[in-house]
């Protein structure tokens, strides 16, 4: 996979983001756990992430600290919303199962069993460490 980001032949035109209440720990933890890559990083004073772009495949996640700013009025973590998540971010992977384990390994808490769907794929459903909703399969809608 190409590293330079001129390189990059497909480009994915939706691009999710989150709010952490510990950014740092949080970027850390979903390049361990889900096999994220760094692409930027734009700190700012006492541990405050103003921005940050992880890479996965050709696509991207952006994600910063939750703050009390314009755009922190509009969105919340899902601790502020007593634990339940507005949204699903999917993504496709090679091998659910591989995946699975990594996952699992680094503390994920499974909310889907690693199960064969019915419409096709393999995958499972999990919450990252702050709590926002993840699934990760085989299944390709483009296919």
């Amino acid at each position: 996979m190409p590293t330079d980001k001129t390189e990059k032949k497909d480009v994915a035109t939706i691009t999710p983001a989150l709010r952490y209440r510990d950014a740092p720990a949080a970027i850390a933890w979903l390049c361990r756990a889900f096999g994220f890559d760094k692409h930027l990083v734009v700190d700012g004073k006492d541990g405050v992430i103003h921005h940050a772009q992880l890479t996965f495949g050709n696509g991207m996640i952006m994600l910063a600290s939750a703050q009390k700013n314009e755009f922190g009025k509009l969105q919340r973590t899902p601790a502020e919303v007593g634990g339940v998540g507005t949204a699903c971010i999917c993504v496709l992977v090679p091998d659910a199962d591989l995946h699975y384990q990594q996952a699992v390994s680094a503390g994920a808490e499974i909310t889907n069993a690693l199960a064969d769907q019915d419409y096709g794929g393999r995958g499972y459903g999990c919450r990252d460490l702050e709590g926002h909703l993840w699934y990760f399969g085989t299944y390709n809608p483009w296919a």
